[in-house]
């Protein structure tokens, strides 16, 4: 087994020497440090997002009107108090929607206005156009709607029970399943209930839409799909797509919350532009955001399981049912994600992975990082738990026994080859590196002399796949110009939302003409510059558009190696770009000269890159294929304390050791990694949903909604990358993804939580902890362990 034991004393200061100096990176910082090409104006507050720009000459400012009903038809709506209302310029139902009424980005289901019926509180009614934001708002409450109010759906058990899905039932089955369960040496069954997430984005929905003096329409939204806002845009208006212009510089912030609930109110600013004929911005305020927007998925998930005697899984059935709320949107791809995940890092022989998309009459649920992969990753993850107490056994050795390995038992559940696979490497270094066995008896020895206060320690792994699963997103585009004073412009069909992707995919264009990245200007993501772009998301984003700048730097490349061939009668290799200038056989030239030398000789300066994954397909009639391009694994370990008298918890320390290839950016990396951890702790221990019995979200607001702070970070947080690790597979500089796989080593956090509460019962005992693991759940779990050891006592 190759050992990794070099990272042994790596942390967040000084992952620059994981990275080999044979990476053979070069003047344009591939494989270096490099920090965020917005940070000074972030910091600053120069940084231009969509509500920074500034008002053009009569804007208007919308509004819309909610239903107050889960579910409902509409008996009437009187909208003439709101017509006549202070500031108001236009009114809009859906009557008034001269194109497509449905806006669902794959499966309708979506109406852009309600069709007479509601299906969520919150939905939008009716739109108005006023003169400020104030007016807008206040216009929208003056409505008087009528309702017939019908029966609402609002649990995950009864829209199983009244088969009410947005999308058909489906399974992914390998072997017999129910056979090897019943002939396996032990048995157990158990159920978990995965809260949700609120995207907490710091800069909220916002659009504004500005009508051309061509009956089109330009649109800056704050987007990770700019593509799919010009399509719907130009859908809903009945114009063509060419009429439709979509720009995006930055967001601040996305976590697959702008992916496409961007796009309704894009829709409905340009629908009120296109009957004011004025530029109309729509901004939601929070409050409105958090209650008319898709959350990531809860889920209620089963399993039974048959495992032997040393804890290796012999069969397994799992149920995973997504909360989807009222329609498809991207439901039926997250909760197959949430299938195709359901193995996390470990081998599932005769495994059947059942996948449910419940219809509840919430707002839409959509993407969110890791796209259902943690949800289903949690299933497993309790397994483990569940087996090792069981068994009288530490989780770590029963997460390692059912790790995938070589020869047959590399396979995943959907027939996919686990091919290059390190899950053993990165364990066992980081069991080593973090001193897990030493700090594991630590903490037995601290919970056996201590009666209120309990530590809890848990190493969990992360298999992740990259790639859309939904195959035809899986290709990107890029622009690419060189003028004649040798500044590079670059233009890709990703979206900047803070992961620092405009920085590395200048870092590789850079570094193909071997220049100083700071003569690279990226600019606003638009649709009429790099067109039918895929989302920023699935991880992907440096993997597609860093490829696709790469082949266009490289077709500009070829034609100055080819110019300075003919010109100076040398071969190819006598051609060399080096440190900011061009070689020419015995001469040398700066970029700029020799880029000057090549426009006054007519060769064309730009050109487009274009980039599709190889190898991936799927076949959902069979439920097998290769959905993934490749894994992006890592492993966590993560020690906390809890209060047994209180609930109350504190997460003392988080070692990571993630594998991301050749590193891009090792700051940006690290940067991911740290973010992804806390905000995937926050998931599984603070950050709580709740509606109540009318379907009413009452977590509306930051102060009823908790994200970590500070103080809930690991108290001491180190961080280790892989080094010498390229990836195996065909990438951009042989880097690996890293925007969503460490999210899910947050889960570490919630087993060490389990682990802490186990030892009351001298860790015989699993308890059943439900996420958000809150302070609260804490406490009942401790108090459900402490019930079962008296029951047991008499």
């Amino acid at each position: 087994m190759r050992s990794l034991i070099n990272v042994k004393k790596a942390n967040s200061n000084s992952n620059e020497s994981l990275h080999s100096e044979s990476n053979n990176v070069g003047l344009g910082g591939v494989g270096r440090s490099k920090k965020h090409e917005s940070a000074d104006k972030q910091v600053s507050g120069e940084a231009i997002y969509i509500d920074d720009r500034p008002s053009s000459r009569g804007e208007l400012h919308a509004a819309v009107g909610q239903s107050e009903h889960a579910h409902a038809t509409i008996v009437s709506m009187d909208l003439s108090e709101v017509k006549a209302a202070e500031g108001v310029i236009a009114v809009i139902t859906v009557d008034d929607v001269p194109g497509h009424t449905d806006i669902g980005p794959v499966f309708p289901g979506d109406p852009v206005l309600a069709l007479g019926k509601v299906e969520y509180v919150g939905q939008p009614l009716f739109a108005v156009a006023a003169t400020s934001y104030d007016l807008a708002r206040k216009a929208v409450k003056l409505a008087k709607v009528e309702y017939q109010v019908l029966d609402a759906v609002l649990t995950v058990k009864e829209a199983l029970t009244k088969k009410n899905y947005v999308r058909p039932p489906f399974t992914m089955k390998r072997g017999d399943s129910d056979k090897a369960i019943a002939n396996a040496e032990h048995q157990l069954s158990g159920s978990i209930l995965v809260g949700g997430q609120e995207h907490m984005y710091l800069e909220g929905q916002v659009s504004t839409a500005e009508p051309t003096e061509d009956g089109g329409m330009n649109i800056y939204s704050s987007s990770q799909h700019p593509s799919e806002v010009q399509k719907l845009v130009a859908e809903v208006l009945a114009i063509p797509l060419n009429k439709v212009l979509v720009d995006m510089r930055r967001m601040g912030g996305g976590f697959g919350g702008k992916e496409t609930q961007a796009a309704p109110w894009a829709c409905i600013a340009a629908l009120l532009a296109n009957i004011t004929k004025r530029p109309v911005k729509f901004k939601l305020s929070r409050m409105d955001d958090m209650i008319m927007t898709g959350k990531r998925h809860p889920f209620e998930n089963n399993y039974t399981v048959g495992f032997d005697n040393n804890g290796q899984i012999k069969g397994i059935n799992i149920e995973v049912n997504g909360n989807c709320g009222y329609s498809p949107d991207l439901s039926d791809a997250i909760v197959d994600r949430a299938m195709f995940h359901s193995d996390n890092a470990y081998f599932l022989d005769q495994a059947s992975v059942t996948g449910n998309r419940c219809k509840l009459n919430t707002v839409s649920h959509t993407a969110y990082r890791g796209f259902g992969g943690p949800q289903g990753m949690m299933t497993i993850e309790m397994v483990m738990d569940d087996i090792a107490r069981h068994l009288g056994k530490d989780p770590l050795a029963i997460r390692k026994i059912n790790l995938y390995g070589k020869d047959d038992r590399n396979v995943t559940h959907y027939h996919q080859d686990v091919e290059h696979n390190n899950l053993a490497e990165i364990i066992d270094t980081l069991e080593e590196t973090s001193d897990y066995q030493a700090r594991r008896k630590a903490v037995t020895e601290f919970n056996f002399n201590n009666k209120v206060l309990k530590k809890g320690i848990a190493l969990t792994p992360v298999k992740f796949g990259i790639s859309f699963t939904v195959q035809h997103l899986n290709q990107a585009g890029a622009l690419i110009h060189i003028y004649t004073d040798g500044t590079i412009h670059l233009n890709h069909g990703g979206t900047e939302m803070g992961q620092g992707l405009n920085t590395k995919v200048a870092q590789i264009v850079a570094h193909e003409f071997q220049v100083d990245v700071d003569t690279v200007a990226i600019s606003s993501t638009r649709t009429d510059k790099v067109p039918n772009t895929s989302p920023t998301a699935a991880s992907s984003g440096t993997d597609l558009n860093g490829k696709a700048a790469e082949a266009a730097a490289k077709t500009i490349k070829q034609r100055l190696i080819d110019f300075a061939c003919e010109k100076y009668a040398i071969n190819a290799k006598q051609v060399k770009f080096d440190n900011n200038h061009i070689i020419a056989g015995e001469q040398r030239f700066s970029f700029a000269e020799f880029i000057q030398l090549a426009y006054m000789e007519r060769v064309s300066l730009s050109s487009t890159g274009f980039y599709k994954t190889p190898k991936i397909h799927f076949d959902r009639a069979t439920a097998t294929g290769r959905p993934f391009f490749y894994f992006a694994t890592g492993a966590a370990v993560s020690e906390v304390i809890i209060d047994t008298l209180t609930g109350e918890y504190k997460t003392l320390r988080t070692d990571i050791l993630q594998d991301v290839g050749h590193s891009i950016n090792p700051a940006i990396d690290i940067g991911q990694i740290e973010g992804a951890f806390v905000q995937g702790m926050g998931w599984l221990t603070t950050e709580e949903l709740v509606w109540n019995e009318q379907g009413r979200l009452l977590s509306n607001n930051p102060a009823t909604y908790k994200i970590p702070a500070i103080n809930d970070a690991p108290a001491d947080f180190r961080v280790a990358l892989v080094p010498d690790a390229p990836n195996r597979e065909h990438t951009i500089y042989n880097s690996k993804a890293v925007g969503e796989p460490p999210f899910m080593l947050g889960i570490s956090v919630w087993s060490a939580l389990k682990d802490a509460i186990a030892s009351i019962a001298d860790y015989k005992q699993s308890p059943i902890l439900d996420t958000p693991a809150t302070p609260e759940r804490v406490l009942w779990a401790v108090q459900a362990i402490k019930a079962k050891e008296v029951s047991k006592d008499r």
